[in-house]
């Protein structure tokens, strides 16, 4: 995928996106198409090696410092456009990559939880930092949005992925949060498979709603034509989190979906100026 390529239609980005004016959904679009390709190199465990995964990302590292010395190599024009229009910072892409790197060099498996911290503000946060620029909002409320509901987004992303992640191999629910439910093996998919999994997801589901707490209070004290797109986001994201919640983490588990009732509401109360 080039970074010019746009999300499925179907996808909660997609429909979050739309909500945009054209210029800013265009850059949107661009910053997504840099996260899904770097994304898909990191996940490409099959066909490459570690070593050639990393090799890719270093390549890709190299880009965007072309990039930021007015260099930009051909398939970054778009994503060139967007960072000199909203002023994105180099460091917020190479922790994206930093993030990535994390997943190539080896299977995250039960991290603690300063390093699944960590994880969560290279592939999530670091990415909601460059969105808010795209969105308008001011520094110091859309970093505390970037940070907050990028770990919200994340954390639920973990809990509804468990079993296709322990499926290759990775299990990124926190170890201090498995032992203190009981689970003894970091296997993934030995711990997916225990019952006891269930408390361990219950204390990163509580954290996950923490975040989008306090994301939903700075969105709330926000313009609100700065936080549609964040909005539906949150909102769909959300309604993943709670159906989970509600229907429990024991195996074996059904993954959730966004609720489309709830996306709905949130287009009608965010969707339009």
């Amino acid at each position: 995928m080039t970074p010019q390529t746009a999300p499925a239609s179907s996808s909660s980005f997609y429909t979050a996106m739309r909500v945009l004016p054209r210029d800013r959904r265009e850059a949107m679009f661009s910053l997504y198409g840099f996260c899904r390709a770097v994304d898909d190199i990191a996940d490409a465990r099959g066909s490459s090696s570690s070593a050639q995964r990393l090799a890719e990302l270093e390549r890709w590292r190299a880009d965007i410092a072309e990039l930021f010395a007015g260099r930009a190599p051909p398939h970054l024009t778009d994503l060139a456009e967007a960072v000199r229009d909203y002023g994105l910072r180099r460091l917020d892409f190479e922790a994206i990559i930093d993030g990535m790197e994390m997943d190539a060099d080896r299977d995250i498996r039960a991290p603690d939880w300063a390093t699944l911290d960590l994880y969560c503000d290279r592939v999530a946060s670091a990415v909601g930092r460059l969105s808010v620029r795209i969105f308008g909002l001011g520094p110091k409320p859309g970093e505390a949005l970037a940070r907050h509901l990028g770990r919200a987004l994340q954390l639920t992303n973990i809990l509804r992925d468990i079993d296709e992640d322990a499926a290759v191999g990775r299990l990124y629910l926190p170890r201090e949060a498995l032992i203190a439910a009981g689970v003894a093996s970091d296997d993934p998919l030995s711990a997916a498979a225990d019952p006891k999994i269930a408390a361990a997801c219950a204390e990163v589901a509580a954290r996950a709603r923490g975040h989008f707490d306090e994301a939903q209070a700075i969105m709330a004290a926000a313009p609100r034509g700065a936080v549609r797109a964040p909005q539906l986001m949150a909102a769909a994201y959300r309604s993943i989190l709670d159906k989970m919640v509600a229907d429990g983490f024991e195996p074996p588990r059904r993954r959730a979906k966004a609720s489309r009732l709830r996306i709905l509401g949130a287009l009608l109360r965010y969707g339009v100026v």
